[in-house]
């Protein structure tokens, strides 16, 4: 990489929250940032009304819950010429209040699809691209959840995510299977289970790419963003209460500033390049609170289970 090129980082869900502030705070520190988006005139006014500079940013279409549009996004990363040399999964859909599945063009359920098999399948595919990428940090980052865990308290909050045996992915998880176990389509777990899914991915990256690649494989929970977009499809009474509730009573709540530079620094500040760990911070709101290596949920550190996602997400996405 030459003096004056500048880092490039690959963002999804970047036209709002988390993701549009973390390519914001990444632009100030000097890198360029591909935000990988559905929309590209949203993206594209996101982009100004925060203020990130013109020569920072590059707008490609991706929607993570058709794997063929994962598969043109790449191929449209690689004709721009650009070296890969972060990669940040953080778009994802979160429909609580649906009663019938969505499917993906493959026939998958779209939960699923979108969070965990899409950005599955672009990590497997990015990793050639970062793998020539001579920029000496480089990093694949996963975005995580609390409700993942029903080991702290906002993972406590039933359905809780169970993942079973994979008998769901196992069985193909084309219609009627719409989850992971192959039990009865639950919108809210449906979200919880691909979360689960995020962190045993960045796991596995780790335990069969770091050693070999140098690449830092990581993901983190920046805190409660209780006034992001995802939560647009919830009822309204839910939307007014609950950044409310994280403000107040749990005290997990952060900005969407707030969480889009923390996001930032572990893409790319030297005191977060820890492969293989799932970052959290103490007292959430506070600006200085320190971060630190949380303990993932028990199925999300478990190894056997990883191999077996691993396998039948590789047999699902078709690689």
């Amino acid at each position: 990489m030459t003096q004056n090129q500048k880092p490039t980082c690959v963002i999804t869900g970047a036209s709002s929250g988390v993701g549009l502030y973390a390519a914001k705070a990444l632009a100030k520190k000097g890198w360029h940032v591909v935000m990988a988006c559905r929309d590209l005139a949203k993206a594209e006014n996101a982009a100004k009304s925060v203020g990130i500079p013109q020569d920072s940013y590059t707008i490609l279409h991706i929607d993570l819950g058709s794997l063929d549009s994962v598969r043109k996004f790449v191929s449209d990363f690689r004709a721009t010429g650009k070296s890969l040399d972060a990669l940040l999964c953080n778009a994802a859909i979160y429909m609580p209040l649906i009663k019938e599945p969505l499917w993906s063009p493959e026939g998958y359920e779209l939960t699923m699809t979108t969070n965990h098999l899409g950005h599955f399948l672009m990590c497997h595919m990015m990793l050639e691209d970062m793998k020539k990428s001579s920029y000496s940090d480089r990093r694949m980052v996963i975005l995580g959840t609390v409700t993942h865990n029903p080991d702290e308290l906002g993972g406590k909050i039933p359905p809780r995510p169970d993942l079973g045996n994979f008998e769901g992915f196992a069985a193909g998880f084309k219609a009627p299977v719409t989850m992971a176990d192959g039990k009865k389509f639950e919108p809210v777990k449906a979200y919880k289970d691909s979360k689960v899914c995020n962190v045993l991915t960045m796991r596995e990256l780790h335990r069969r790419y770091h050693e070999s690649t140098g690449i830092t494989f990581s993901s983190l929970y920046p805190g409660c963003v209780a006034d992001t977009p995802l939560f647009r499809n919830h009822y309204p009474l839910f939307q007014k209460l609950f950044p409310w509730f994280q403000k107040n009573i749990t005290g997990g709540y952060v900005s969407q500033e707030l969480a889009g530079e923390r996001v930032a620094e572990v893409i790319a500040d030297p005191e977060y390049k820890q492969s293989g760990a799932y970052f959290s911070w103490g007292n959430r709101q506070k600006k200085d609170g320190k971060s630190f290596v949380q303990r993932v949920s028990p199925q999300a550190r478990d190894d056997e289970k990883a191999v077996r996602m691993w396998d039948l997400s590789e047999k699902l996405v078709g690689v």
